[in-house]
């Protein structure tokens, strides 16, 4: 006879195994991400979010269900990141809300929670789509709900059938979401929730698990936010970021320009090779540069060589954000009181000064590369000593999380502004005015992002084909508001087409933000470039200093 019923070991030994496994296929999940740009980052989000619930459930010595669907809930709230660690938390929260007033679960109690954390999750995004993990998580949901109906008692046989029927629906996503079947992908949120599901159900069933979690905390680091530890914990594949151009006598051929590539994916990844009629530009990062350069030198002579250790630069990157951060510690007294405040989200030296020098008071390290959690944004808000506090999340992956936050914050008004780019960002605080209300500043600024189109250049990790064209490994895309704008092999060319697909009667001013991947003198030629093809704008060129998006342009 199965077993019929869950204790609070039990449980907690299938929510830290849910955890693990899907730490375990963070890489993969992330690989599943639509556009095949570098910080593909769903699988991190999600494992990054049920991981922050999962130390506070391994550090309950005496577990009873009430304490652990606390720490499920809480953990995951705090620590939810983008906006799948978001509605991963939500399914956690409404999960956590059931289970919380039994001492055993059977299955009516997990097809209630099933129920209850689906509409938790539903409820807290403003437009669902279907395609999404928000989908499989109703499929798995209604599944429970028959068996419950049915008068099914055993829990093997009911979780295997919830799981398989989550497998279904996940198998169905690229027919809702025809950018998934065109990617031939399926929905990465929908898999990582696969993936905590087998890792629970593989520890109810008994196998061998380890349900231990490492808690250390490296030295120095304690008080320090989460992000920064996130960022310590990047794992670093290939060390070394090698770049260099060979000067040709003749034109490298199509068949050994594809060679080259080949030799070099066999030693590394994140590669580009760009063959002009006598220069190939090329970039890669790998373990072994002295081989790239030894099979290039069969090409022509080499020049501009530029190895990085990628490894170091993170360590230093670290090391100066736990420097920051612990300047802020040793505050004596508190910060003055004012009416208002401001927090944004950025990335780049560059970008940073200008938020800072249109008076925001506190810069979250994130975006792209690296999505806060709520718990971020709550330590910035701690920070911040204003009744009001305007929050700019710069990014349609963080607005959740800056809601969220919103909603764990009682002692202060937290207007977020669901800024989707940078430049949105920057466009609404320009435009707040401190002689009304935080209200009207809302809506003012609000309205006023909504005239900016944002474009942004990146690199492609994988072959791929969206909107009907082929992307290749290493090539450029410009991606906008909408979508892929441009494809190509040369970063600038890429750009400029980027900005003409962007473009639109009526916009006035230009703005060009180059990233830390950037020479200064390679901008200028593009912003004179764009100064002669759109005479009637203004044309802006700023040094952001952002990482992965060689180009953030904006038109207004």
């Amino acid at each position: 006879m199965g077993l019929n019923t869950i204790d609070a070991k039990m449980f907690a030994n299938m929510f830290l195994a849910g955890a693990k496994n899907l730490e375990n296929k963070k890489e993969w999940i992330n690989e599943l991400n639509v556009f095949p740009v570098p910080d593909g980052d769903t699988g991190t989000n999600m494992s990054m979010t049920m991981m922050a619930a999962a130390k506070e459930v391994a550090a309950i010595e005496n577990p009873d269900m009430a304490s652990l669907a606390k720490a499920v809930s809480t953990g995951s709230l705090r620590g939810a990141r983008g906006n799948s660690g978001v509605i991963l938390s939500q399914l956690c929260r409404g999960f956590a809300k059931v289970i919380k007033e039994y001492d055993e679960l059977t299955v009516p109690i997990l097809a209630a929670a099933c129920d209850k954390a689906v509409r938790t999750a539903y409820k807290a995004v403003m437009k669902p789509k279907e395609g999404t993990i928000l989908t499989v998580a109703r499929g798995a949901s209604k599944r429970a709900d028959d068996l419950a109906m049915a008068g099914e008692e055993d829990l093997e046989v009911f979780i295997r059938e919830v799981i398989k029927e989550a497998e279904i629906v996940l198998s169905q996503t690229p027919e809702m979401l025809p950018v998934l079947k065109q990617a031939g992908v399926v929905d990465s949120g929908g898999q990582g929730l696969v993936e905590a599901l087998k890792g629970g159900f593989d520890a109810f069933l008994g196998k061998e698990s380890d349900f231990s979690l490492n808690m250390e905390t490296k030295a120095g680091s304690a008080g320090v936010n989460s992000n920064i530890e996130a960022q310590a914990n990047v794992e670093i594949k290939f060390c070394y970021c090698t770049q260099f151009l060979i000067m040709t006598e003749q034109e490298l051929s199509q068949t050994r320009e594809m060679e080259f590539k080949n030799f070099l994916s066999s030693i590394g990844d994140s590669i580009v090779v760009v063959a002009d009629e006598e220069i190939v530009k090329v970039h890669v990062h790998t373990n072994e540069p002295g081989l790239a350069l030894q099979r290039a030198l069969q090409y022509g002579q080499l020049t501009n060589i530029i190895i990085e250790n990628m490894r170091l630069e993170r360590d230093e990157k670290v090391s100066d954000m736990m420097e920051k951060e612990m300047q802020r510690v040793p505050e004596a007294k508190e910060p003055e009181h004012k009416d208002t405040g401001f927090i944004a989200v950025s990335a780049g030296d560059g970008i940073n000064g200008i938020f800072r020098s249109l008076g925001v008071d506190d810069i979250i390290e994130g975006g792209q590369t690296m999505n806060p959690s709520t718990e971020d944004i709550l330590t910035a808000i701690d920070r911040i000593n204003a009744d009001n506090i305007f929050i700019f999340p710069n990014n349609k992956n963080i607005i959740l999380a800056a809601n969220q936050a919103k909603q764990l914050t009682t002692d202060k008004n937290i207007i977020v502004i669901p800024t989707k780019t940078v430049p949105q960002g920057i466009t609404a605080i320009i435009n707040y005015v401190p002689d009304i209300s935080a209200e009207e500043n809302e809506a003012v600024m609000c309205q006023e992002a909504e005239h900016v189109a944002t474009g942004q250049v990146t690199y492609a990790v994988r072959d791929t084909e969206l909107d009907g064209r082929k992307i290749r490994r290493g090539d450029f895309m410009g991606i906008g508001d909408s979508g892929l704008l441009s494809v190509g092999t040369d970063l600038q060319e890429t750009a400029f087409d980027m900005l003409q697909g962007m473009m639109r009667d009526g916009f006035e001013l230009i703005s060009i933000y180059y990233g830390a991947d950037v020479e200064e003198s390679a901008a200028r030629e593009l912003a004179d470039r764009v100064k002669a093809a759109f005479a009637g704008c203004d044309v802006e060129l700023q040094s952001g200093g952002q990482p992965v998006y060689s180009y953030i342009v904006s038109a207004e």
